[in-house]
């Protein structure tokens, strides 16, 4: 997404348990060979050649997803703020302010808890319809998982 100028900066958290032990949920999250298959809402794909990931506090974390029916782009650019493998992950994005913090709990049961908590999010990441895309790319997420557990 490009940047914006939103007046109204706002915050939110995702929850949601996925099927698998923790370490596999942190290698997914943080190796492009994973991220390719899931990132993005549904109707966007993210090529690997698209993704540069540099796992260290200040370094990138940048994709272009693409729309899959119109070839549109969609550019994200995020620096590393921490990193505390497998627990928790966290950038900002420069262009627009906004924080993310990724939170995995281990479970105990071969299940992770993932938290995703974002501030200073502009208002119109904030509209229903735009959560309900980055749920689409949590169940992208989920199906991924199933496919590396079941393997």
């Amino acid at each position: 997404m490009n940047g914006t100028t939103d007046s109204a900066l706002g915050e939110v958290t995702y929850t949601r348990v996925f099927d698998a032990p923790r370490e596999l949920v942190w290698a997914c999250l943080t190796d492009p060979a994973h991220l390719t298959h899931f990132w993005g809402p549904t109707g966007v794909s993210t090529p690997i050649e698209n993704i540069t990931l540099d796992l260290r506090p200040g370094g990138v974390f940048e994709t272009i997803m693409v729309n899959d029916a119109d070839g549109s782009q969609y550019p994200s650019r995020g620096v590393f703020t921490e990193i505390v493998p497998p627990e928790r992950l966290a950038w900002t994005e420069p262009n627009l302010g906004l924080v993310s913090t990724s939170t995995l709990v281990d479970l105990g049961d071969g299940r992770t808890e993932v938290r995703i908590h974002q501030t200073n999010v502009p208002a119109h990441f904030l509209a229903p319809e735009a959560q309900a895309g980055f749920r689409t790319s949590l169940d992208k997420f989920a199906d991924y998982l199933a496919t590396l557990v079941a393997a």
